[in-house]
């Protein structure tokens, strides 16, 4: 029980921090929780994840390879986007590193709300806590214009 229990708790506290995060003015310092914007690479595709550094503590993580004109969505927030499409209409997959259920979708990497964030650095979000906005520092909003950079085609 408790193996599916402190995972949600959890995420549930990355809800929150990142809610609270969304009220922050795009050019604050970091948040002292230290959730952010983080930018990796594992072969071809980068991943624009925010949540903790080096850590697996994340609210959402998308996912794109060159050229693709399309981003995979993870995580307990998704972007607020009619344009957002579930990956699966069936049962979801349990996520093997936090033990919650693994929720994947697809946006397109020109959609208005990702323009934006590539534009302002904010992104508006839906979750539990309902709709909220995920803001970036200076530096942040470079990490991002990398990362749709990276992803090419038609990029926001």
């Amino acid at each position: 029980m408790f193996r599916f229990a402190i995972p949600a708790v959890a995420a549930l506290g990355l809800i929150a921090a990142a809610a609270q995060s969304g009220a922050a003015n795009s050019d604050a310092p970091p948040a002292p929780d230290g959730m952010g914007w983080h930018l990796s690479h594992e072969g071809s595709m980068a991943k624009l994840a925010y949540g903790l550094p080096n850590s697996d503590q994340l609210a959402l993580m998308m996912t794109c390879e060159p050229g693709r004109a399309t981003a995979t969505v993870y995580g307990e927030v998704q972007p607020a986007s009619p344009r957002l499409v579930r990956a699966s209409a069936g049962p979801l997959e349990i996520d093997p590193l936090g033990g919650g259920l693994l929720d994947e979708a697809r946006i397109p990497t020109g959609d208005p709300v990702l323009r934006r964030l590539a534009r302002t650095g904010t992104l508006a979000v839906d979750g539990e806590a309902g709709r909220f906005e995920l803001t970036a520092t200076a530096k942040e909003r470079r990490t991002i214009g990398e990362f749709f950079a990276w992803c090419g085609g038609n990029h926001a």
